[in-house]
């Protein structure tokens, strides 16, 4: 099921994200649904890091993801 979504490439706005191959914490702004996903309230546009930094407009929030910063700030 992660596997397309590692492969993709491509930002998912969701508030429902699954925990990446290798981390047990959810990223910034998410909380553990103690199943193999985790939660937000808000649906952030996120996109897998695949192990490289982030690109241009996006921002490192942990556990594998990168999210869009909106308006320049978080």
């Amino acid at each position: 099921m992660v596997a397309p979504l590692l492969g993709s490439g491509a930002a998912l706005a969701q508030n429902r994200i699954p925990k990446l191959p290798g981390y047990d914490q959810c990223p910034l702004g998410y909380v553990n649904d103690l199943k193999q996903s985790c939660y937000s309230p808000i649906y952030y546009e996120v996109q897998p890091t695949g192990g490289k930094a982030c690109l241009s407009g996006w921002m490192n929030i942990g556990a594998g993801y990168c999210k869009k910063k909106t308006l320049g700030i978080f």
